[in-house]
């Protein structure tokens, strides 16, 4: 592991300073996932060798998470998907979001690891985190997955690169239509989660619009609607300690047993969180029984473009999706 210089940012203020001022210095929380990084000493043309830590847990008011019936739920990017997880008011309110926190890794990591760590994480694919890959998503020309092992990989939106999204919470949030607070030199703003996650069609070199000098501060999630049902279902190889093969997170607004609104976002599968607005527009208004629900599977699946050994992904998507629909709406 490369040697790397620690600064401790007591505001998010000292900590956008640190960002703009060193453009070889990242945020760190956890850490679970960037230190990885620089232990394998992963870089590429456009992947810069991270030397300058800058430690944004010194922040008090980064963790606070509050609630109240006319504001929703606001989460410090700081707060840990444990205490997430056991929050009364997370569980009461928001069983989709409780639920989707206590899937990632084990209980040591969610214990440290936080719900901006696990939105902003990247990619698990083999060859970017390969330090002897010069992918596109490092500057390179070429993505190995194309012609190498891809069974993980993105069977749908993929172009260029064809990594997929690893976040449990970030379908989850945007199911329950959350936004996203970002500070920067500028000031801040608030984004909803639909539009914070960049795929390689729009830029293979990012994965979301933080900007170097950025940081994500807090998540917003709207009251709860009263009429609202939902499910969080996940498939791994391992059960305990995995990535999702494919994830999904459903939310339904229910009227007189008919479908008044829905969302309905997988990861997994595509390189951001996959919103089928395919399988939504099916439900939409009607009842949802076994054959609606394999109906709205069948849809939302109709792009898919598997490669050589991830066809698999296919039929365990449209499985989860009925599942989903089917529990979500107590059919």
């Amino acid at each position: 592991m490369r040697p790397v210089k620690y600064l401790a940012a007591p505001t998010w203020r000292d900590a956008i300073n640190a960002l703009a001022k060193y453009p070889t210095a990242k945020a760190i929380a956890g850490g679970s996932d960037l230190l990885g990084w620089i232990k394998d000493d992963i870089t590429g043309a456009k992947e810069p060798q991270w030397d300058i830590l800058v430690d944004i847990r010194t922040i008090k008011e980064g963790a606070a998470i509050r609630f109240s019936r006319n504001e929703g739920l606001r989460i410090g990017s700081l707060a840990t998907l444990t205490d997430l997880e056991s929050a009364k008011e997370v569980q009461e309110n928001y069983p989709l979001l409780a639920s989707a926190v206590g899937h990632p890794a084990s209980p040591g990591i969610r214990n440290v690891g936080t719900i901006g760590g696990n939105i902003n994480q990247r990619p698990r694919c083999w060859y970017l985190r390969g330090a002897e890959f010069d992918c596109y998503k490092k500057g390179g020309d070429f993505c190995f997955a194309v012609t190498g092992k891809n069974e993980y990989h993105a069977i749908l939106e993929g172009e260029l690169c064809y990594i997929v999204h690893p976040s449990d919470v970030a379908p989850a949030l945007l199911a329950l239509d959350a936004k996203a607070k970002i500070l920067g030199p500028k000031g801040e703003k608030t984004v909803p989660f639909s539009e914070y996650f960049v795929g390689p069609r729009v830029d293979v070199i990012r994965e979301n619009i933080l900007q170097h000098d950025e940081v994500l501060t807090e998540i917003q999630i709207p009251p709860p609607v009263p009429s609202s049902k939902s499910s969080f279902l996940k498939v791994t190889n391992r059960g305990v300690y995995d990535f999702a093969i494919v994830n999904i997170a459903t939310w339904l607004k229910l009227n007189n047993g008919s479908v008044e609104d829905s969302r309905i976002v997988l990861s997994g599968v595509a390189p951001t969180p996959h919103r089928s607005t395919a399988a939504e527009g099916v439900i939409k208004g009607k009842r949802i029984d076994e054959a609606l629900a394999k109906q709205a599977a069948d849809q939302a699946l109709v792009r898919a473009r598997p490669m050589s050994d991830n066809a698999y992904k296919v039929e365990i998507a449209k499985t989860l999706i009925r599942r989903s629909l089917l529990e979500a709406a107590g059919a």
